[in-house]
């Protein structure tokens, strides 16, 4: 396996069954991980979000400290609206981790794929993250 970054229409990417063997089969490969690297940014600025707009509906009136002690005070009770907003923060951080783990599996994917030191698979994940940053970003923004 070569170390440094070559020109070539043959890689073996992730696993044995990628195998490329053909400039069309580069090109497709190429896509497929541009639309990786496009949804990893797009992933990365939707979890940002997502926190953002949890933190911002959980009512501010309830502390931690007042989480913590009604749950001493009421054992197993998720009637009271203490309860609700605390299992609401649970399930929250639950898909939040979720999302995560699914990012840090695309992220590993696409460095994995990058560490062919094929130059075509390269350049596909640059420009994948530049259009995913840039179609991204600004999502950030609106409300």
């Amino acid at each position: 396996m070569a170390m440094h970054f070559i020109f070539s229409d043959t890689v073996v990417l992730l696993f044995d069954f990628w195998s490329v063997h053909s400039p069309a089969g580069m090109a497709l490969s190429v896509l497929v991980l541009l639309f990786l690297a496009v949804l990893y940014e797009g992933i990365k600025v939707g979890k940002a979000k997502l926190l953002h707009q949890v933190l911002v509906n959980l009512p501010t009136s309830i502390s931690q400290q007042t989480i913590a002690e009604t749950d001493g005070d009421s054992a197993g009770s998720d009637s009271s609206p203490v309860g609700r907003t605390h299992y609401r923060w649970y399930l929250c951080h639950f898909g939040q981790s979720l999302i995560h783990v699914i990012q840090v599996v695309i992220g590993y994917f696409i460095m994995l794929a990058v560490m062919s030191y094929n130059t075509w698979i390269f350049l596909g994940v640059v420009l994948g993250s530049a259009v995913g940053y840039y179609l991204a970003y600004p999502l950030l923004s609106t409300a």
